[in-house]
């Protein structure tokens, strides 16, 4: 019995330190994005300014956003803000992640890793930046140019950063098909023959997508739709470049 119970403590004793160091990480992680977030909250309505600006710029003079709830000009603030803090720190984050997993990983694979993580969270940025710079202006302008002349734009101030948000979120997940589509070649779960195949699937996914993600109109709905499958072909180009990698490796090992 002695020697049984020797022998679970043993085996408890590294899944009690593994949850110990995943308590660590994830406090670093959330102390990271409270002090990130403490130290942007002063500009809170700049940063909210910054982001209504694409809708702001298209309307009419003396126009201006409106609050129909009594907390939403603090709580809209805050809350992008808060949203900001977590999207700043997600290279952080992410260490925290890669420090936890990285020690059970081969040498190969963290040398994989790395650049996939590192590429993910690029490819994030690209995509929000992308939302903002690309398509708010030309998506606002077609919202307020397309109503009713004797029609006012007043919008609210806490639906308004729900919406961009949405969008933000959006842009910057489609953005991330090339990791995927390299990540599921590279594991050898398809090929590129293969994938190449379904580009007809593909491109009525990307519009399904764009059309569950955006607003209901067609132009949103493209500008995304679009972009991911470009991405997409983006996927599939890094993939066959590994393929003639690996097979190049293969013939100098023979």
């Amino acid at each position: 019995m002695s020697k049984t119970g020797d022998s679970q403590e043993q085996n408890q004793a590294p899944l009690i330190e593994h949850l110990i160091e995943l308590r660590s990480r994830l406090i670093r992680a959330v102390v990271a994005i409270l002090v990130i977030f403490l130290g942007l909250y002063a500009f809170a309505n700049d940063i909210y300014t910054f982001v209504a600006q694409p809708l702001m710029a298209l309307l009419p003079e003396g126009s201006q956003m409106i609050a129909t709830e009594v907390a939403s000009p603090f709580l809209a603030p805050f809350k992008l803000t808060l949203v900001l803090a977590v999207f700043i720190a997600i290279p952080y984050v992410l260490h925290q992640a890669w420090a936890f997993v990285a020690p059970g990983l081969y040498d190969n694979e963290k040398a994989l890793a790395l650049p996939i993580l590192a590429s993910s969270v690029a490819l994030f940025y690209a995509g929000a930046a992308f939302a903002y710079y690309v398509v708010f202006p030309l998506l606002f302008q077609f919202f307020t140019q397309t109503g009713p002349e004797d029609v006012a734009v007043m919008t609210d101030i806490n639906q308004y950063l729900n919406f961009v948000l949405k969008l933000f979120f959006a842009f910057g997940v489609a953005f991330e098909i090339p990791i995927a589509t390299f990540l599921l070649i590279l594991s050898g779960a398809t090929t590129v023959e293969s994938l190449s195949k379904k580009r007809p699937y593909v491109i009525l996914g990307c519009f399904v997508v764009g059309m569950l993600l955006t607003p209901p109109d067609v132009i949103s709905q493209s500008l995304l739709a679009v972009p991911m499958y470009l991405l997409y072909e983006v996927g599939l180009l890094f993939g066959r470049l590994v393929r003639r990698r690996k097979a190049a490796d293969d013939e100098e090992d023979e």
